[in-house]
């Protein structure tokens, strides 16, 4: 049983470091607007599909190691990232029983929801404006939330996680 928890820590770790690194990996700046929030859906997936292993802690430090990585004010994105997450966690049996399309919009909203978190901290400590290239990040979260919970959900699968 031990070796199980352990399993499930590490896949669910692995799976939150490579949605990390993706969220820092360098991108030309035609393309950057378009970069999907891995961190926010990684999260979600994990939380509405095993939310005693992925819950807002979870969260919360994850948000910490990707303010720590974009060198921005300490707690911004924890903050950003605890409020969708807890939202899912909330409503993670009724989010089960979506189809992924449904689960997409429903990932849309939150995106939309960690998107003005992070605009409103932001805006607290400097003047910055709104542009609307700031919210591409939110249809391609969308776009990508079937393969993400389709490739997560094989891995959860495939290492019998429960």
């Amino acid at each position: 049983m031990r070796s199980f928890s352990l399993k499930g820590r590490l896949v669910i770790g692995v799976s939150l470091l490579l949605a990390l690194i993706l969220s820092i990996l360098p991108l030309p700046d035609l393309i950057a607007p378009f970069r999907p929030d891995w961190l926010l859906v990684t999260l979600i997936y994990w939380t509405i599909a095993l939310p005693h292993r992925a819950n807002v802690g979870t969260a919360f430090f994850s948000g910490l190691m990707l303010d720590l990585l974009l060198g921005s004010v300490l707690g911004v994105h924890a903050l950003a990232l605890v409020i969708p997450v807890y939202l899912a966690a909330a409503q993670f049996q009724r989010m089960r029983n979506y189809s992924v399309w449904q689960q997409a919009f429903v990932v849309g909203a939150l995106a939309i929801l960690n998107k003005l978190l992070i605009f409103w901290a932001a805006y607290m400590n400097r003047d910055i404006q709104l542009d609307y290239p700031y919210f591409w990040s939110i249809v391609s979260s969308m776009v990508f939330w079937p393969w993400i919970f389709l490739l997560l959900r094989k891995c959860r699968r495939q290492f019998a996680l429960s």
